[in-house]
């Protein structure tokens, strides 16, 4: 089924559109870019998948959103240092036959995830 992932917004109740997003394989240090996308107006992938089921491995991930870069493009007022500036969410793949959807759900002081269906 391939992997995705959905932010939305907490603060403004929204989709996180336009956030910036990457993913990258953990298996090798350093770890390897995978694919950078830029989150669409429901706050997910415009293609639909991150990895397709033909291209997702079993292994170790990250995904990394730009929190911090994504609040300010909204012209919320973020401290110096601000509390987070980007969300890394380590996860493993131990089937790769399966869908694996990262959801996140974020504010500038906090975030939450869980593996979804």
């Amino acid at each position: 089924m391939g992997l995705s992932t959905h932010v939305l917004d907490t603060m403004h109740g929204a989709p996180a559109a336009g956030m910036r997003v990457a993913l990258y394989s953990t298996l090798t240090q350093p770890p390897t870019l995978l694919k950078q996308l830029v989150l669409n107006q429901d706050g997910r992938c415009s293609d639909g998948m991150l990895l397709d089921n033909t291209s997702l491995r079993v292994g170790s991930y990250r995904l990394v959103f730009d929190v911090a870069g994504y609040f300010r493009s909204r012209a919320v007022v973020l401290p110096e240092p601000n509390f987070l500036d980007q969300v890394n969410l380590d996860f493993g793949v131990a089937d790769a036959s399966q869908h694996y959807h990262v959801p996140l759900l974020v504010s500038p002081w906090s975030y939450s995830t869980y593996r979804g269906s």
